[in-house]
Order: C-alpha cells, then structure tokens, then sequence
C-alpha cells in the first residue's frame, strides 16, 4: 500500500515537473500564442509592453482606445528604443539608458518580456522584432514576440480588454549585459565587405537595393559591396499578419549560407525582420545585425556603393523568385 501511494506520490511530482517545464519551455519561444497569453495574464513575472506607433499609424491614443489588460505602452519611436547619434538616426542606445527605459517599464532581470507589435503589416512586425533583438543584445533571453500582435488579440474574440491611460508600472532595477556577438558596426562591416568573409544580407526594397531610391537620411542611394538582397517582406504573409510558417522560412532564406550573416537595411528596422527569421526561428548561429546599416554606411563618402546590378545578381533574384513560388 505505501508502494502505490509512494509511486503515485512520484507520478505526481512528475507530472507537475513536466507542466512547468512544458510552461517555461514555451515561454521562452520568440513567438508566443495569443492562448498561452490570455492564460497566463494573472503572472506577476510577465511584462507586456505595447509597441504601437507612427509606423502602424497607431500610439497612445490607439492603446488608450483598446490595450491587453495589464499591458504597458511604450512608443518605439518616441520612449527611446532607438537614438540618434551624430546624425544617424535609429542606432542602439547605450547601455545605461536602455537600462534605464526597461527598468521604468518595471522589467527586471527575472521577468518575461512579451512584445506586441499592432499585427498590421511587415514593416510594423519589424518594430517588435528590433526591440526584442535590443533585449538579446542586451543579454536578456526572455523575451517574446505576441504571434499577430494586438489585431490577432482582437480577432480571438477575447472580452480582455482595457481602455484608458493603463496601469503605472512600478520601477524596478535592470542590469544589462552586452553580447558583441549580436552587434557589429560599420567599421568591421567594412572589413567584412572587403574581404567577402560574411554574408552581407540587404533587406531593403528592390528600388533601394538597385540604387534607385534611397533612405531621406541615407546621403546617397545604393548598398554595400558584396552585398545579397532578401526582401524582409517576404517572410510575412499579408493575409494573416503573421510571419511565414517555418518551413517556408527556410525555403526563402535556402540561398542564404555561410556565417557570419550581417543583416542591414536603412535604419536596421526591415534587417531586424531578417534577423529575427535567420537567428530565432531557423535557429542559425552567428547572424548580427548592423543598426547603423545604410544610413551610416553612406554618411562616409569613403566607403564604396554599389548601384548596378550584376549578371550574378539577375541569377540570384531569379532564384529566389523561383524558391518564393515554389
């Protein structure tokens, strides 16, 4: 008799080990689903910051009209996730203010971050996926992006919803950790240029890869030498605003080989995209991305451009064409 109870006394302490072990393994997924959110929104461990802005045509407003219980607005474009500096517009803030920003959205060391994007379009996916790369490059790990962002939220048909200016979080203390490994500036990209010993991955539209157009802060049109073009919007399905399935993630980044990766765009916002589908879903080592990209790249009349398009550039758009059909 004190056998049975003892292996139903084990049975049941295995049980539970699985469940938060399951719990915590999901958790730290960079895309997290709208049912685990709605069933751990009492978790005082959880942090949801929404990230609604400009790029979405949403803000403050927007949140005050419809938020997640509990979630916190912080603006991307404005609350300081990216900076400026001498007249590069959308760089890594350093390390001390961005502890600073997380710490006053009441994010610790131990909570678990969720990112919620508006759920509107690729260049707005890109907003969480900048700023959950901030918080890896930073060294924290727990963090996630909301699968469909706040319009997946509404579609669920879920009744959690809260209006108004939303709660005030309580400061708490973040310590940052830099990881090098994540980051690379425009003089190493320069060295990886030159050498050819990286795979320099442009995420920019196609007028801008081919010099016809360019960023309003980039001083000249064109991209960098040795450079492969991957649309970041590819990866996002437009009919659902969510990313791709990972099977067809691989099969867009199938001629992307080799490390290092360096994923670049304008103001590494589309490259984030990039990033996040090569590091965190396909689950590839060493991809960084450079946030100066091209505006800081172009601002030195030193470094090269490229502006037309090569025979082996014509091969490689038509395979990809080929790969995103297929």
């Amino acid at each position: 008799m004190r056998i049975i109870k003892k292996n139903k006394m084990l049975l049941l302490a295995s049980l539970l080990v699985m469940f938060f072990v399951a719990g915590e393994v999901h958790a730290n997924q960079p895309l997290t689903s709208i049912k685990w959110l709605q069933q751990n929104l009492a978790n005082t461990d959880i942090v949801i910051v929404d990230l609604r802005n400009k790029i979405d045509k949403g803000g403050i407003e927007a949140y005050r009209k419809g938020h997640i219980p509990g979630s916190l607005h912080s603006d991307y474009l404005k609350a300081g996730w990216r900076v400026t500096k001498n007249g590069v517009p959308g760089l890594l803030p350093e390390k001390v203010d961005f502890e600073k920003l997380v710490s006053s959205l009441g994010i610790s060391n131990n909570s678990h971050v969720i990112l919620v994007p508006a759920g509107v379009s690729s260049s707005d996916f890109g907003t969480a996926a900048r700023a959950y790369w901030q918080f890896k490059v930073y060294g924290h790990d727990m963090v996630s992006i909301l699968d469909g962002g706040y319009s997946a939220w509404l579609k669920a048909g879920s009744n959690h919803i809260e209006n108004g200016n939303g709660r005030t979080p309580k400061p708490t203390k973040f310590t940052a950790t830099f990881r090098p490994d994540l980051y690379i500036d425009t003089k190493e990209v320069a060295i990886l240029a030159k050498n050819g010993s990286a795979t320099l991955l442009d995420a920019r539209n196609e007028a801008q890869w081919k010099g016809n157009a360019k960023h309003s802060k980039a001083r000249a049109p064109g991209r960098i030498p040795r450079s492969t073009w991957q649309w970041q919007g590819d990866s996002y399905d437009d009919g659902t605003n969510r990313l791709k399935s990972r099977s067809d993630l691989a099969g867009i980044f199938k001629l992307v080989k080799g490390a290092p990766v360096v994923s670049y765009c304008n103001t590494a916002h589309w490259a984030a995209t990039n990033w996040f589908v090569l590091s965190e879903i396909l689950g590839r080592n060493n991809i960084r991305l450079y946030d100066g990209s091209m505006v800081a790249w172009s601002a030195d009349p030193r470094l090269p451009l490229v502006t037309e398009q090569t025979k082996l550039d014509d091969i490689k758009d038509w395979l990809k064409e080929r790969l995103n059909k297929s």
